[in-house]
């Protein structure tokens, strides 16, 4: 049976998935990933494990209602915020479109980025204080993120998660109900659970790869902390090998994300022929690299700290919010950018 696709505009797609809900066929819906670090691939989920994250969210949560839809739809972030709306009997919000709720007691999906931005309007702020809650995914949540919106009044909860598994089934560190998470070898996170993908359209190989004996081995890395709950470290291809040293990459653009005058920071290993990779740390702000390897150095080794800056106007996005590493990788190697 052919898959449902996710294409069109807002209504279009608003009106696709409350079909494919209500439906009773057994065709799965295609959600294609991001792409932010190599080739989209185009993820299967049938609507058994769409509902199972949809009602598995809710009961975290403590409620479920009316949602605003800040994300494409496209994505899964985006989808699963069509389809909790749908479920609690609700049209979802189109933000661009007809801005926020003027009642209170909604919820909505939102990735750091945007976070910070909404933060930063005393608008948008006095909007956010009037949600039950901001589900915050698709990105490291660093803790000056987490102080900001505490501060200004905002209840937020981090996710974790990929289309491969309906989207975030890890909040704030403990898996959904029903959920089962696990570490193997190297740190690697394994998820299990309702919540899964069938597997890739047209990739029965790569399927195999990552769907093993009931588990989705996730590109990602991670620890338990002495509560139980799962830290993401960064990706396990995100260790840039330099000089012979492993450097963990998120753990260096966290710390350069705290730094008061940075407004956006991502850390990635450049080919070198000297160290066999550079870090080079991508930023938006004014301090030069002296001073953020000073900075790097207060909370990490030095020999953690980028080896070169690279200065942006504005971090490149991917339409769903995240930082596009590729499109970084590209001006690096197009020489179309300076230190």
């Amino acid at each position: 049976m052919a898959a449902v696709s996710l294409v069109g505009g807002y209504d279009a797609v608003v009106a696709r998935v409350r079909g494919w809900l209500d439906g009773t066929g057994q065709a799965p819906v295609v959600v294609e990933t991001s792409g932010s670090t190599g080739t989209p691939k185009r993820v299967l989920l049938t609507r058994d494990a769409l509902l199972s994250s949809v009602r598995a969210s809710a009961a975290r949560l403590g409620a479920s209602g009316p949602w605003v839809l800040a994300l494409p739809p496209t994505y899964v972030a985006g989808l699963q915020v069509v389809a909790r709306s749908l479920v609690a009997g609700h049209e979802p919000t189109l933000l661009e479109r007809d801005g926020w709720p003027a009642g209170e007691g909604w919820f909505v999906s939102l990735v750091p980025t945007q976070l910070t931005r909404m933060l930063s309007s005393a608008s948008d702020r006095a909007a956010l204080r009037r949600a039950h809650t901001v589900l915050l995914g698709g990105g490291p949540i660093g803790a000056a993120l987490r102080s900001r919106a505490e501060d200004a009044g905002v209840r937020v909860v981090a996710t974790y998660g990929s289309a491969e598994t309906a989207g975030g089934c890890v909040y704030d560190g403990l898996p959904l109900d029903g959920v089962a998470v696990a570490l193997g070898e190297g740190g690697r996170i394994r998820i299990a659970g309702p919540t899964l993908f069938s597997g890739y359209d047209g990739q029965p190989d790569l399927t195999r790869e990552v769907l093993v004996d009931g588990w989705f081995l996730t590109a990602d890395a991670g620890r338990f902390d002495e509560d139980g709950r799962l830290s993401v470290i960064g990706r396990v291809d995100d260790v840039i090998v330099s000089g012979g040293l492993n450097v963990p990459g998120p753990a260096v653009a966290e710390r350069l994300r705290a730094h008061p005058e940075v407004g956006a920071a991502e850390v990635l290993g450049v080919p070198d022929p000297e160290w066999g990779n550079r870090v080079v740390a991508f930023v938006v702000g004014p301090p030069d690299l002296e001073a953020l390897r000073d900075w790097v150095a207060g909370a990490h080794p030095r020999a953690w700290a980028p080896r070169e800056v690279v200065r942006l106007d504005a971090m490149p996005l991917l339409p769903n919010g995240k930082p596009d590493r590729q499109a970084l990788l590209r001006l690096v190697e197009a020489g179309e950018v300076a230190p």
